[in-house]
């Protein structure tokens, strides 16, 4: 497993200036708290954002997308998470469904949604864990029925961020029964979540958000032109998809905010024990970024780089939560009242959000057993 050495190109450079300019204007006077991709939805930025070329960036020109490429992406994810912009409407559209329809769907699937997605207006989430299925995604029971046409699909998906929002659920569904390789028999279908037969319950944090809900598919018929892939064949596609969600900056700055709202408060009167601290976690945000873009660079040169994505999003989300437990034990009286009440409420945000770090997009261990068998090949 290796991480080539990479470094931002002039162009991707100018970039990175051309996105903070533009953050910088839109979100001036912005009440903005946290820094996790799933904070804020605001449809009209969204598509500001589209109108600039900056959702659906790898989608080709002929799609309606920017033909871009992943490191580009990069660069753009990094400085909105950077900012906390409100990011939630068209996140899973561009960071997975796109490139899972470029990758696996028809010709008319890519008509169709790609240029939708690429203006942000049509919106998805992720239809994978369950009840009793989270990071080992080859249990998944929500079946598939073969009917005229298309599919009948029952089953239960929870933990689904934004379904109550979103317009279609990216979902795996068993195909066919599970056999001595659990991995085979199991597909992706596009889902419409307007459509009848599904319910969608909120699950309510405990500051009382409502971002996370329960899915329940009853009898739900998905028509074959919404089945993306091939049947039978959506394990290697939802593992390549993963290597999109697990190397992101999403994957280290989720806590970032609260790092930032931590230096307005305290930096500028800090002990040398506390700007050593500091500069420690300095340090290794940049090592990340590097890990991080490294990846992408991969994924522009035409590899799947999944074990290498699992390590990035393994040492990213144990990194996220070591940022929020350092400063926590570093505060004390804050000279200045508005930051320190900043850092209040960035600290309160984290603390709710912490205990789902290492659990989303794969657990730890998950992610730790895919990256060993890379290593002991």
């Amino acid at each position: 497993m290796r991480f080539p050495p990479t470094t931002l190109t002039l162009p991707e450079r100018r970039l990175r200036d051309d996105v903070r300019g533009f953050l910088a204007a839109e979100l001036a006077g912005r009440d903005i708290v946290g820094s996790d991709m799933s904070g804020g939805r605001d449809p009209e930025f969204s598509r500001r954002l589209a109108a600039k070329g900056w959702v659906g960036m790898s989608i080709p020109a002929e799609y309606g997308g920017r033909g871009g490429t992943a490191v580009e992406r990069f660069v753009v994810v990094a400085e909105l998470l950077s900012a906390g912009a409100p990011v939630a409407a068209h996140w899973v559209g561009d960071r997975q469904t796109a490139p899972t329809i470029l990758a696996f769907g028809t010709e008319e699937q890519k008509r169709r949604f790609l240029p939708l997605i690429a203006r942000a207006e049509c919106t998805f989430c992720i239809g994978m864990s369950e009840p009793d299925s989270g990071s080992d995604l080859a249990s998944v029971r929500t079946a598939g029925v073969r009917d005229d046409g298309g599919w009948r699909v029952s089953g239960t998906k929870v933990w689904t961020s934004g379904a109550h929002q979103q317009d279609y659920a990216l979902t795996l569904v068993r195909t066919s029964p599970s056999g001595q390789d659990r991995h085979a028999g199991l597909s992706q279908f596009l889902i419409d979540l307007r459509g009848p037969g599904i319910t969608i319950s909120p699950i309510i944090s405990l500051d009382g958000t409502h971002h996370f809900n329960e899915v329940v598919f009853d009898d739900v018929f998905v028509p074959d032109e919404l089945v993306l892939g091939d049947v039978g064949g959506g394990w290697h596609q939802v593992t390549s998809e993963l290597a999109y969600e697990r190397s992101g900056p999403d994957r280290w700055l989720s806590t970032y905010g609260l790092f930032r709202s931590f230096l307005d408060a305290y930096g500028e009167h800090a002990s040398d024990s506390v700007r050593d601290a500091l500069g420690r976690i300095t340090a290794r945000y940049r090592t990340l970024h590097n890990l991080s873009l490294s990846v992408a660079r991969m994924i522009d040169g035409g590899s799947a780089p999944v074990a290498e994505a699992a390590l990035v999003k393994d040492l990213g989300t144990t990194f996220e939560k070591e940022v929020a437990e350092t400063v926590r034990s570093l505060a004390g009286v804050a000279p200045d009242p508005d930051a320190a009440d900043r850092f209040s409420r960035e600290l309160a945000a984290a603390t709710l959000m912490l205990p789902g770090l290492t659990i989303r997009g794969g657990t730890t261990e998950i992610l730790r057993s895919v990256a060993a068998r890379e290593l002991i090949r």
